[in-house]
């Protein structure tokens, strides 16, 4: 086993102008690199849709597009290139051709996923006689095809009595999903259409019957036929049938199984693969960038086994100006190093010298006494400035410092060493380059049953590539090939258990680097959740959504769903509307016809006995009603070229305040006939309804005219027609939301011209 001082390497870059005639620390430029990136070993796509792919490959650290230089982009491996290799949003963008191979392999046929079995679950109608102390056991016949019955007495001491007597009972399960609705997935995971699988290979495969159900299923003329013993814990209420004994105590009953199942098939297609590499010549940094490096030095190997009254711990930070050769104008290097989340002050050291790259070491200790379980990790805080006399041009301003923050872990343990890494292939007898950096992603916590995804693509080799990556699992079922991306999970009787991840990448000289993390296995219980969507607003469609989870192999219960939806304040339990019933609620679209505070709640079970409630409050807003408003202007007069009218131009601006939409306009006006100044003893005459916003007014007669307008709207958002009605759509005058003298014109008869000349 080969131990590697695990090295986390940071970059900050700041772009430095090429001409600045007041200062004298411009960037030069440097000598052409090369650098090289790989192309992901990809193997056993399929699909003619896969017979080409196309790839975006992220750059090395440190290395923009615009640094590569034009025309040395070049690929080597067994693959073809179709097209060019090219420079596209800061990645190498190139196509390549698949290598072709047929093969006959094996697949399984899942639900949606390579972790979920189809499951069934019959089950048989159990039924309690009026005399409360006989039950009719139903039971299917396989031989004869057929569902029969028998009475048995209880063996329980109570009236009406609690359960059925035990018994071995038979059921089959007609609905079966088919193989060609099934997902079919090879070992890797990889999908595979079925129109690729053998017909005449495929079978079914029967799983051990959930929930702790004792029996066992077979297959017989196409139909899964599972024996078992009743009562088991999956039981819901049955209606018993009109021709079944009347009395108080007559209860019917349907006890059932969770049968899991899948299939099993051979596939042949063509597969295509695909790998190499991608070389460029490259110019380094030509602005100023700090390189930050923080290695553990020590303790070696991490971690280390405790042997004394404590553990020396030794961090070498170092820090290199990159694109920047102007070392007169560096002020100082400033390191600082601290305990992270402890409470001391960082430690800090200085380094005056006019270099390019300057590095510090910090001395901690773990003493014994921190050290209470077998294991224990310390994690460590290191940051390196620069500073300059001059500030410095950039692109984006002036700089007069940069700076880089890194993390380092050391570990302790009594006793055992806490990690184990994988073997990987021989390393060369003379290793040259630098070592790759294994990186995990992983959750710290995953509930048993649970699928979590393990990655490692984080992983980077300083000058080359990552070419293969060994996992350490252990304690987790499932486990990770040689690749970057995988998926574990872990079983019930892990609860409470912490498990090491471990992996080390080899880079393309043959070196190694390992790492590792830790992950905690909880208990699966569900998340019960539910969400409230659409528009929030009185007479409006929002919809309630179970949005619950539950781990994979432990899936919620359906039957034991429990949803409510209530008012709080404001609103009415009878304003709640919705079609249907909530029982086993997926979704539902739901109205409320008053506006309030609402509260939903739902309580969700799975099949390893855990429960989950949830409650969500939320706040339905009332429907406003529109403003309406309109200009004219407050006189006119007749014109006797124009059939002696008045003609009144009117400008609508009513609105609706919460978006709705105004769909009707009913224009009228009314004619202060007797000239008392008084409009109330007159009646209303409708000029228009065709929801114009701008329209004349023509009127004859002298005098005073009040006008108003009622705009109606239309809901602006969805709503449940069959909750609403059209009174539901609000209206508003203008007599109640605009001044009276507003809506008042006067005509007149224009004056005569005098004309003087004689």
């Amino acid at each position: 086993m080969i131990k590697k001082i695990p090295i986390i390497t940071f970059m900050v870059i700041t772009f430095v102008f090429s001409l600045a005639p007041n200062l004298s620390n411009v960037a030069q430029a440097a000598d052409a690199k090369q650098g090289s990136v790989s192309i992901p070993v990809t193997n056993g796509l399929t699909g003619s849709g896969n017979s080409a792919k196309t790839f975006y490959l992220d750059l090395p650290s440190g290395v923009t597009g615009s640094a590569i230089k034009s025309g040395t982009l070049k690929y080597s491996g067994t693959n073809s290139v179709v097209g060019g290799i090219a420079i596209e949003n800061g990645k190498i963008k190139l196509t390549l051709k698949g290598t072709a191979k047929d093969e006959t392999f094996s697949v399984e046929g899942r639900d949606g996923n390579p972790m979920y079995p189809f499951v069934t679950n019959p089950g048989n109608s159990i039924w309690r006689y009026a005399d409360g102390r006989r039950w009719q056991i139903n039971n299917y016949d396989e031989y004869r095809d057929i569902n029969t019955f028998y009475n048995a007495t209880a063996t329980d001491y109570s009236t009406p009595s609690t359960n059925p007597p035990r018994k071995t009972v038979t059921t089959k399960s007609i609905t079966i999903v088919p193989p060609n609705s099934a997902t079919w997935f090879r070992k890797d995971q990889t999908v595979v259409p079925f129109s690729s699988v053998i017909q005449s290979s495929i079978k079914m495969k029967l799983e051990t019957l959930l929930d702790g159900a004792k029996g066992s299923g077979g297959l017989k003329n196409g139909k899964i036929v599972i024996t078992y013993q009743v009562p088991t814990a999956n039981v819901r209420p049955e209606q018993v049938s009109e021709s079944f004994e009347k009395g108080q105590w007559v209860e019917g009953r349907l006890y059932f199984v969770n049968q899991p199942y899948y299939y099993e098939a051979q596939a042949k297609l063509t597969s295509y693969s695909y790998a190499g590499t991608v070389t460029f010549d490259y110019s380094p940094p030509d602005q100023a960038t700090l390189n930050g490096t923080a290695t553990l030095e020590k303790p070696s190997p991490n971690p280390i086994k405790l042997e004394g009254s404590k553990v020396d711990v030794k961090i070498n930070v170092k820090g290199e100006l990159l694109g920047y050769t102007d070392s007169s104008n560096i002020e100082e290097w400033v390191f600082y190093a601290k305990e992270k989340n402890g409470t001391a002050k960082a430690d800090m050291k200085k380094e005056y010298s006019k270099l390019l790259t300057a590095s510090k070491s910090f001395d901690f200790a773990i003493p014994a006494s921190r050290v209470v379980n077998d294991n224990f990790k310390q994690d460590y805080t290191l940051t390196v400035v620069i500073r300059f006399k001059k500030p410095v041009v950039t692109k984006t301003g002036t700089i007069t410092s940069l700076e880089q923050s890194m993390e380092v872990s050391a570990g302790v343990y009594k006793k055992d060493n806490p990690v184990s890494y994988p073997s990987v292939p021989s390393t060369p007898t003379k290793p040259e380059g630098k070592p790759p950096i294994a990186r995990i992603t992983a959750p710290k916590y995953i509930k048993a049953g649970s699928d979590m995804m393990v990655y490692g693509g984080n992983s980077s080799d300083p000058d080359g590539y990552i070419t293969d990556y060994a996992w350490g699992t252990p304690g987790a079922e499932g486990g990770i090939e040689n690749t970057a991306r995988g998926y574990v999970w872990y079983t019930r009787d892990k609860v409470g258990e912490t498990f090491p991840i471990t992996l080390t990448v080899v880079d393309n000289d043959g070196m190694t680097g390992s790492t590792s993390t830790e992950v905690t296995v909880i208990e699966p219980r569900p998340s019960a959740d539910l969400e409230i969507s659409g528009s929030l607003k009185q007479n409006r469609k929002t919809t309630l959504t179970n949005s619950s989870s539950s781990p994979t192999r432990f899936p919620i219960i359906k039957s034991r769903t429990q949803v409510t939806i209530s008012a709080v304040s404001g609103g009415t339990n009878a304003a709640i509307k919705y079609s249907g019933s909530l029982a086993e609620l997926e979704s539902k679209d739901v109205l409320f016809r008053k506006p309030g505070k609402y509260r939903a709640t739902i309580h969700v079970e799975n099949t390893a006995g855990y429960a989950s409630d949830k409650e969500i409050t939320f706040d339905i807003a009332p429907d406003e009603s529109p403003v309406a408003y309109f200009a004219m202007p407050i006189g006119a007069y007749r014109d006797p070229t124009n059939g002696n009218k008045a003609v009144i131009s009117i400008d609508d601006m009513s609105f609706s305040s919460d978006k709705d939409n105004i769909t009707r306009r009913i224009w009228e006006y009314r004619y202060d006939s007797n000239n008392n100044g008084s409009f109330t003893d007159e009646s209303w005459v409708q000029f228009s309804d065709e929801n114009k916003t701008r329209l004349n007014l023509e009127l004859y007669q002298v005098g005073k005219y009040e006008v108003r307008v009622t705009v109606i709207e239309e809901f602006g958002q969805p709503t449940i027609e069959d909750f609403v009605t059209d009174a539901d759509r609000l209206r508003t005058s203008s007599e109640a939301t605009q001044n009276v003298i507003e809506r008042i014109v006067e005509v007149n008869n224009r004056p005569p011209e005098v004309d003087w000349d004689f």
